[in-house]
Order: structure tokens, then C-alpha cells, then sequence
């Protein structure tokens, strides 16, 4: 089954249910698990009852349009706050952060990059890592996720304390 063709089945739903998808991917073998990674689109946080409606909502097509062959099991979830970055957008707004990004063939002889998002120019991804900048092309990119860092978790925790007032 190729993902972009569960994407593309996928993807309307969840937008239609008032969200943004970040990833689909398909895990194990023997008893697969198709994860569906969600997000909101104005910030707050995904919740429990968010995962459920879309969900139910994917449920309902997936068993209309059959497609994938065996059984397995759909997984529902918040990206997190070690987040992957799927989208140029997902880089634009986490500028500033840290980042682990893996390339499928070689930038400036490597493949692996640990470092800031200096900047998104055009659709290029500015990295700095060992204190050098890199500008890798986003086509490129095939795994990119956040950092947990001190920097972020402070970010995180004020958004949550300042939404409690």
C-alpha cells in the first residue's frame, strides 16, 4: 500500500473534522497499526476527545473504501512536543528550534543533521549545526522531528500556564 495513497484518503477527512494531519504511517508486520498523527489549527492542544471524533470519523471511510487488506489497528494521536516536521509550514513555525533531520542522498557529504532552524527560504530548509550553515532542500528531507530542548519545554509550560488564566 503506498502511504501517499492513505494519505490522500486520509487527509480530507481529518480536515474535515476541523483538523490538520501531520503524518501517516504504518507500523509492525504481523498486526499492523495505521497511526494517524493530528493537529490542531490553532495551537491548543489535542485532546483525548479530538483523537476519538476523528478517529470514528476515519473508521467510517476506512471500512467504506477497504484499503488496506488485512486487519490492523488505527492509532489516533497528538504529534507531541518531540514533534515531526512534515510540512515546510511545521519549519516556519518552529524557526529558532532544534531540530534532528535525515536526507535521502547526501548534503554537503552527510545525511544526518542535529542543529537550529535558521530560516525556510523558498523551499529550502536554512539548518545551522557545528556552528555551519546548510541549506538542504526540503524534497530531500525524509525524517525531520523537534528537539526536546530547555528552550522548548519553557515555551510549552508558559502557553499552558498562560492558557489557565
Amino acid at each position: 500500500m503506498q502511504k501517499h495513497y492513505l494519505q490522500d484518503l486520509i487527509e480530507p477527512v481529518v480536515e474535515k473534522e476541523g483538523f490538520e494531519l501531520v503524518r501517516v504511517m504504518t507500523i509492525g508486520q504481523a498486526n499492523p497499526t495505521l497511526q494517524v498523527m493530528i493537529d490542531t489549527l490553532d495551537g491548543r492542544d489535542i485532546t483525548v476527545d479530538d483523537c476519538a471524533t476523528v478517529s470514528s470519523a476515519l473508521s467510517d471511510m476506512l471500512d467504506e473504501k477497504d484499503p488496506i487488506e488485512n486487519r490492523y489497528a488505527l492509532e489516533v494521536s497528538s504529534p507531541g512536543l518531540d514533534r515531526p516536521l512534515t510540512k515546510i509550514k511545521h519549519f516556519e513555525r518552529w524557526k529558532g528550534y532544534e531540530i534532528k533531520l535525515e536526507t535521502e542522498d547526501k548534503v554537503e557529504n552527510r545525511k544526518r543533521f542535529k542543529g537550529k532552524i535558521t530560516s525556510v527560504d523558498n523551499d529550502n530548509i536554512v539548518l545551522t549545526a557545528d556552528e555551519t550553515t546548510y541549506t538542504i532542500p526540503f524534497a530531500l528531507i525524509s525524517k525531520a522531528k523537534l528537539v526536546i530542548t530547555d528552550e522548548l519545554w519553557e515555551k510549552y509550560m508558559a502557553a499552558h500556564q498562560a492558557a489557565e488564566f
